[in-house]
């Protein structure tokens, strides 16, 4: 997505980035300050994260354990940030996850939801739903979504913050639609408000539908070297 006036700067990106959320919100009759700016900072230095700081940001989401844990000594000055995991996680990494991150998007199942909470003084946590048969799209198939809600009520230590998607990589933006549909109807039916949903090229769409948090990454920091 073009910054204003042509110029290339993280600044611009995310004026240009807040504007389309605006303007979703405003043809979907919502306050757009319900609606959170997650910025996808994978596989970029910890120097953008600090940069987006600087320019007002405070919600960040990493995909990688390992990756998180280098940066975070060069961020852990930064007041009032917040780290969202919103890569896969595995339980065997669930104690790490919980010293390193303020919020988990990506829980799945029961065990790794009472991995948390034995690990976690206090965390927020999102159910990540898989609405795709996509292989590499990972996630509770919806049916499992009441036994994953029974065992965060026995884990007091967990904050839910509702439910999570991650569609097939869309052409358009119009392809996600059913998808992000689905996840608003599965978290009215089960009194959830929270929706992670929309990302870059999708994220009005995503606000059309009830997204609470849009996952930001490239129209902010512009095209990942290495992992997609």
């Amino acid at each position: 997505m073009p910054a204003p006036g042509g110029a290339d700067t993280l600044e611009a990106r995310l004026a240009a980035v807040r504007e389309r959320i605006a303007r979703a919100a405003g043809r979907a009759r919502r306050d757009p300050s319900g609606i959170l700016l997650l910025a996808v900072s994978k596989l970029f230095p910890a120097e953008a994260i600090r940069q987006a700081y600087a320019l007002g940001l405070r919600d960040f989401g990493e995909n990688y354990v390992q990756e998180f844990e280098g940066k975070a000594p060069q961020t852990a000055d930064l007041a009032g940030a917040r780290f969202h995991l919103i890569g896969r996680l595995q339980s065997n990494k669930a104690r790490k996850a919980a010293e390193l991150f303020q919020a988990i998007q990506t829980v799945d199942s029961p065990k790794l939801a009472r991995r948390l909470n034995e690990a976690a003084s206090a965390l927020e946590v999102m159910i990540e739903i898989k609405l795709s048969a996509e292989q590499a799209k990972s996630g509770a198939a919806p049916e499992e979504l009441p036994e994953i809600l029974a065992a965060l009520r026995e884990c007091p230590r967990l904050e839910l913050g509702g439910l999570m998607t991650m569609p097939p990589w869309p052409e358009h933006p119009e392809d996600s639609r059913p998808y992000f549909r689905r996840l608003r109807e599965l978290a009215e039916r089960h009194g959830l408000r929270g929706l992670s949903m929309g990302m870059s090229l999708d994220l009005e769409t995503a606000i059309e539908e009830g997204s609470t948090c849009v996952r930001v990454g490239t129209a902010l920091f512009g095209q990942r070297l290495g992992r997609p």
